[in-house]
């Protein structure tokens, strides 16, 4: 099979069920921040190897479920209730929510009690953990977007509310694990 087709140089994409959308239609914007998001959980994925092996096995399970489960989710958005190819997808379920409120629990315990709000940065693996927290916060918006005018998975956006939480306690456990501090935010004074 080849890589390219050539049905797309039109400015559109194909949603699995077959119907043909611009690329710019919401449902692709939030899919397509989705992919972005994922690609940033491979970044975090190889900086693991210059952590303590007990945490980097840890992460690299959460991590790696996360990843699988954002192809869930992509697949989810990429199929619209209704459309033929409906029950081939598996939807994001209360159950994936509860999953991610465990290893927000298990990471953060960990954790310093916060006392003020953190600069994002520290160690290369917390940077790119912060980055995919931020990617993750647009993908939450595009969904958001989206249910303004499709229906879409109400446990999905839960989850990716959840997965911004957890990449933030994971950016935070991995600065601990490796002595770097919190570095807190200072107001500006005027």
């Amino acid at each position: 099979m080849k890589l390219y087709t050539r049905t797309g140089d039109d400015g559109t994409t194909g949603l699995f069920g077959g119907q043909r959308v611009l690329k710019d239609h919401p449902r692709v914007a939030a899919y397509g921040d989705i992919d972005e998001l994922n690609a940033a959980l491979g970044m975090a994925n190889s900086a693991l190897a210059q952590v303590d092996p007990a945490v980097r096995g840890r992460f690299a399970v959460i991590l790696t479920q996360l990843q699988s489960r954002l192809f869930d989710i992509g697949a989810d958005l990429a199929t619209p209730g209704g459309s033929k190819h409906e029950s081939k997808v598996m939807r994001i379920n209360d159950a994936h929510v509860t999953e991610a409120e465990r290893w927000i629990d298990e990471v953060d315990s960990g954790n310093a009690p916060m006392k003020t709000f953190v600069l994002p940065g520290g160690t290369e693996l917390a940077s790119r953990l912060h980055q995919a927290r931020t990617i993750c916060r647009r993908a939450e918006r595009a969904m958001v977007h989206l249910q303004q005018s499709e229906p879409i998975t109400p446990a999905a956006l839960i989850y990716i509310n959840r997965v911004a939480d957890l990449l933030f306690a994971m950016a935070r456990r991995a600065n601990a694990e490796a002595g770097v501090p919190d570095v807190p935010w200072i107001p500006g004074r005027t």
